[in-house]
């Protein structure tokens, strides 16, 4: 008579054996771990974890270093194998009037939620109680380039110091001018150069993967440095004014959501799915540099081809900061709520044109936001510069979505841009966003390379 049969003792810990294999093979699950000790150790040991700013530093200079060489290659090569210099300036020009229209939309949208909400009424607050001096100290004495001066400094002085000094814009005009050159020579003339270019973005990428591995690293140290600077006690102090934020993000993404179906036919959650591990390693961080080599290289594996990727996405970090125009517009009317100043409908318009000169360019320049806040209450007269400073406590809370709105709303141009220009692979899109398995490029077939 055989036995009963007794369950293997290797069943109950097949789960944690699933666990532990999710969390050495997922990058998702080891950043969504290290997100949440980091939030646990600063709530804790906030003086501890405020003395992790270097874990989260060290990281994004990590991914720096690698950013102006990679769009430069991405360009070079997409306009080389276009084979057309004027479809990328048809890129270039759409994606700036597709900036341009999203931007503003973000600016109206956060217009009319604070009106509605009115997430300032009621504070009462006096200006001569506040330490105007924090701003200076938050944006180092510094201001935002005028038109001239912005555009002034897009052209590059030196081939050398555009990437020494990580200048996007400038790369991206020496890009093209590369480009443009390979064009005009053709391979017959210079026939080793853009193989080396591909073959230099190939060692770029694969110095990204090593990079990434740190990004947990990262994530716990930023999120450990904010719970230990600012605590958890912000958010009831500013809690209306950070729900409504996010809740206008929410709208505003889904304004993106429906534009995405209507031009491409491609889903925005899906795509969400897609860079989900960008997008949780971008919240973490915050900071959108830290996910731009591998966002550019997952939106040229769903079907975007290269220079629509290389320069509709570097370009709107520059032009398209979505979601920073949501809290600027947002911000300006809770500060004039706060302090008892009832802007008129005449105002709230100069707000919004303000807005779109002062949001543009915004990237890279420490405090942009209060810089761009100080100049639109300047140009009012109505609201007190030194009012700003209301905002101090809570901005690196509205840093998740700020990244997240700017993001996705990149992500989309670049789609939306690319299917208008013809641009973009949509059956390889769908196949990718649906988690179907593509051909690696090992399988692809490869173009022979001249001795």
């Amino acid at each position: 008579m055989s036995s009963p049969s007794v369950p293997s003792p290797s069943v109950p810990s097949s789960l944690p054996r699933r666990a532990a294999r999710l969390l050495r093979t997922s990058l998702f699950a080891q950043v969504a771990c290290a997100l949440v000790l980091g939030i646990v150790v600063g709530k804790l040991w906030p003086g501890f974890g405020a003395d992790l700013q270097p874990l989260g530093d060290g990281f994004i200079r990590l991914i720096k270093t690698i950013i102006s060489p990679l769009v430069f290659c991405v360009v070079v090569v997409g306009i080389a194998k276009a084979g057309d210099l004027k479809a990328f300036g048809r890129i270039g020009l759409k994606a700036l009037i597709w900036f341009e229209v999203a931007s503003t939309l973000a600016l109206v949208i956060g217009l009319l939620a604070a009106n509605v909400v009115q997430p300032g009424a009621g504070m009462h607050v006096d200006p001569a109680t506040l330490d105007a001096s924090a701003v200076d100290e938050k944006t180092g004495g510094g201001e935002l380039p005028s038109t001239t001066t912005f555009v002034l400094e897009a052209i590059p002085t030196s081939f050398i110091g555009a990437f020494a000094e990580n200048s996007l814009l400038q790369v991206l005009v020496l890009a093209c001018l590369v480009g443009a050159a390979l064009l005009r020579l053709g391979q017959t003339r210079v026939p080793q150069v853009l193989p080396a270019i591909e073959q230099a973005q190939e060692i770029i990428f694969a110095i990204v993967g090593f990079v990434m591995r740190l990004a947990p690293v990262a994530v716990f140290g930023a999120m450990a440095v904010l719970i230990g600077n600012y605590g958890l006690g912000v958010i009831e102090t500013y809690g209306k004014l950070i729900v409504l934020c996010y809740v206008a993000a929410a709208l505003f993404i889904v304004f993106l959501a429906l534009a995405l179906k209507a031009v491409t036919g491609l889903s925005l959650w899906k795509f969400l799915r897609y860079i989900r591990e960008e997008m949780l390693l971008a919240l973490g961080t915050a900071s959108t540099e830290s996910v731009l080599p591998r966002v550019m290289e997952k939106l040229r594996k769903a079907g975007a081809r290269d220079d629509a990727v290389g320069l509709v996405l570097p370009t709107g970090y520059s032009f398209n900061l979505d979601g920073a125009s949501l809290y600027l517009s947002i911000g300006t009317l809770f500060i004039a709520q706060a302090v008892g100043v009832d802007l008129t409908v005449g105002q709230q318009i100069t707000v919004v044109l303000v807005l779109m000169l002062t949001s543009k360019g915004m990237a890279g320049i420490p405090g942009s936001a209060f810089l761009a806040l100080s100049a639109t209450a300047s140009s009012l007269g109505a609201i007190p510069a030194g009012a700003v400073a209301l905002l101090l406590g809570v901005d690196r809370i509205m840093d998740s979505m700020r990244v997240v709105t700017n993001l996705l709303g990149n992500c989309v141009a670049v789609f939306a841009v690319a299917r208008w220009e013809g641009a973009l692979d949509r059956p390889q899109a769908k196949r990718v966003l649906d988690g179907e398995p593509t051909p690696t490029p090992a399988e692809e077939p490869k173009t022979p390379v001249s001795p």
